[in-house]
């Protein structure tokens, strides 16, 4: 049986490597997902209008920032306040992704396929997107495949990205290696023997990404999971997240674990994460502002 599958858009993160960009009118650094590129609405709109594109918003969560509050309470001002996961600190991508997927676990069935997507993210062509997302929902259940990467056509060799090395040559494969953020001469010999980017969009089944946190971080699953109350309540995350470390999914879980991945192969749709200054220079040719 197929159960209805979640989104957790990730939205915590400071944007620190953009920062002097991304300020408000004030002249006060603002984080990226909230500035508004020329007339667009904020990066993360794009992000919550790409999982409303894929699912209904009552099954939609946002992890944001207690730093960011102005922004978010104004931005996402129609997201329910349940579905709303609020850190009272950035603890990395881990604690976001961690924090997101305990709360559909608490929620759902532990089979219920998760689509974790970043807030920072441009596609030109979302349609093509949206099947590669489905796509990556109908395997996972079928094969038990667990945890997929999406993996983009790399069009620059930028050390910047996680790298994916595809164990074959279909649609979705194995991975045989996942390399984050190596060195440029690493980056072009991962791109020559047909690596893909990682887009960081995620989908897994709730319990298959529970698995792999036990296996990869289980000190800080099990620190969650003590402070985490009943079905739809959370007590405690101040305590939480002062007594966790930071972790980066990426480096952490994903580059450790490359036998519990499998990668979907997205064909071109123009996406492009704008993360550093110079992607976010390229994108739009002049700074960005906060409103």
């Amino acid at each position: 049986m197929m159960h209805p599958p979640w989104s957790v858009v990730l939205a915590g993160g400071d944007g620190l490597r953009v920062s002097a960009l991304t300020c408000g009118r004030d002249g006060a650094p603002a984080p990226k997902q909230y500035c508004r590129l020329g007339d667009r609405p904020p990066m993360v709109r794009w992000a919550l209008d790409r999982a409303c594109r894929i699912m209904p918003r009552r099954r939609v969560l946002v992890v944001v920032n207690e730093a960011h509050r102005r922004f978010w309470e104004r931005d996402l001002a129609d997201v329910p306040g349940p579905n709303l996961l609020v850190q009272p600190g950035n603890r990395g991508t881990a604690a976001g992704v961690l924090l997101g997927l305990l709360a559909v676990r608490a929620r759902a069935n532990p089979s219920t396929p998760i689509v974790f997507l970043p807030s920072d993210h441009y596609v030109a062509d979302e349609d093509v997107l949206r099947d590669s997302v489905a796509r990556a929902l109908h395997v996972v259940p079928r094969d038990g495949a667990g945890v997929l990467l999406l993996g983009m056509d790399p069009t620059e060799r930028d050390q910047e990205y996680g790298w994916i090395l595809p164990d074959g040559d279909g649609e979705v494969t194995g991975v045989r290696r996942f390399v984050e953020k190596p060195p440029a001469e690493a980056a072009r010999d991962l791109a020559s023997v047909g690596a893909l980017v990682n887009s960081f969009v995620i989908v897994a089944r709730a319990q298959a990404m529970v698995d792999l946190f036990d296996r990869m971080l289980p000190d800080l699953l099990r620190t969650f999971r003590a402070h985490l109350g009943g079905p739809r309540h959370v007590t405690d995350l101040s305590g939480l997240y002062q007594s966790i470390p930071t972790h980066d999914l990426s480096r952490d879980v994903l580059q450790r674990a490359p036998k519990s991945l499998s990668v979907v192969r997205v064909p071109s749709c123009g996406w492009s994460d704008l993360g550093t200054p110079a992607r976010l220079l390229s994108f739009l040719g002049q700074p960005a502002t906060a409103a």
